[in-house]
C-alpha cells in the first residue's frame, strides 16, 4: 500500500502533508504536489494534514486511479522537503470539482 495525491490538490497546494513526512517522498509541481508511491512507507501521517482531503491510500477505489499519475510526475518534479505557503486564492478552489481535466499543469513550480 501507499498514499497517493488525488485531484483536490490541484491550484490549492495547502503542504500541511510535507511537514509531517518522515521520508520526504513529496514532489512539487506548479499547482499540486504527488507523492512517490515507492518512496511512501504507508506510515499515513499526512493523510489526515490535508485540508482538502486530497491525500488517499491506493487501497481507495478513488486512490488507485491516482497511483500512476503520482509516480510518473514524482519523477519528473523536484523533491519538497519544507512547508511553503499555500498560493494566495488557495481557499477559493477547495470545493472545486473536475479539476484535474481543467487544471492541471504538468510543469515544475516556478521559482
Amino acid at each position: 500500500m501507499t498514499y497517493v495525491v488525488t485531484e483536490n490538490c490541484i491550484r490549492c497546494k495547502y503542504m500541511d502533508c510535507v511537514e509531517v513526512c518522515p521520508v520526504d517522498c513529496f514532489y512539487e509541481g506548479e499547482n499540486m504536489l504527488v507523492i512517490h508511491p515507492d518512496e511512501c512507507i504507508d506510515c499515513g501521517v499526512c493523510e489526515p494534514e490535508c485540508p482538502v482531503e486530497a491525500i488517499l491510500p491506493d487501497t481507495d477505489s478513488e486512490g488507485e486511479d491516482w497511483v500512476e499519475m503520482n509516480r510518473e510526475y514524482s519523477e519528473k518534479w523536484p523533491n519538497i522537503t519544507r512547508k511553503k505557503d499555500p498560493p494566495d486564492d488557495a481557499d477559493d478552489w477547495k470545493d472545486v470539482s473536475d479539476k484535474f481535466e481543467k487544471y492541471f499543469s504538468p510543469e515544475p513550480p516556478k521559482s
